[in-house]
């Protein structure tokens, strides 16, 4: 019985039962036969381990496609949100330069620069005089304003450097109505101005550095003035 295998051609000679069975009673084979016979199963084996082995590896594929899939829509989603982070930046830039722009009927009084190191909103000592002393001259002036505009470099990401040019102007703010004694009404709402009127390149430490500034000024109504 166990040299009958699939593949092996055999003669049967026997008589059907009552159940309309074969009954085998002599089963003959030839030697060659049974050999090819072998032959053939010895390859299947083989194969079938190979279609195995296929099918796990496209397995292993269409996970790592999948996975790959999920790491695309991943970037893509963080794409999206960057541009809309970067789209709220430049309409908040726009908004700021509308307003300073209609400022046409001002005369500039007094101005201070205040530059900051990099990734740094702290306001360096030798700056603090300096805006005490536009303060002092501020309240001098009949209906002056105070206008602040913050700008970062261009290096980093948009969203970070529009956090930095917000967060200077209003440490700036801050500092002149706590110590230089300006009062709210007299302030303009601090500009967060981005990247914004580089002043200088940012592909030397130098232009970086220039451009890393609030800029601090006295305006006066010209019709107050009379000019």
């Amino acid at each position: 019985m166990t040299a009958l295998i699939p593949g092996l051609p055999i003669q049967v000679q026997g008589s059907y039962n009552a159940q309309n069975q074969m009954v085998a009673e002599v089963v003959k084979f030839k030697a060659s036969d049974l050999n090819n016979a072998e032959d053939i199963q010895a390859g299947i084996a083989p194969t079938e381990q190979q279609a195995q082995a296929n099918k796990q590896q496209i397995q292993k594929n269409e996970q790592k496609l999948k996975q790959q899939q999920q790491e695309l829509q991943k970037e893509q989603q963080q794409e999206t949100a960057e541009e809309q982070q970067t789209a709220a930046n430049k309409a908040a830039i726009a908004a700021a330069n509308k307003r300073f722009g209609e400022l046409a009927d001002y005369n500039i009084l007094g101005e201070v620069t205040v530059y900051f190191g990099n990734d740094s909103t702290v306001i360096e000592q030798q700056y603090k005089p300096q805006l005490v002393q536009l303060a002092t001259k501020a309240k001098t002036i009949t209906a002056y304003i105070i206008q602040v505009q913050g700008y970062a470099s261009a290096v980093g990401s948009a969203a970070l450097n529009q956090k930095l040019s917000r967060q200077r102007a209003d440490n700036v703010l801050d500092f002149l109505e706590q110590q230089g004694g300006i009062p709210l009404t007299n302030v303009l709402a601090p500009g967060a101005m981005g990247t914004s009127d580089q002043v200088a390149s940012d592909t030397t430490a130098e232009g970086q550095a220039a451009n890393r500034r609030v800029v601090v000024r006295i305006l006066q109504n010209k019709g107050v003035s009379g000019t």
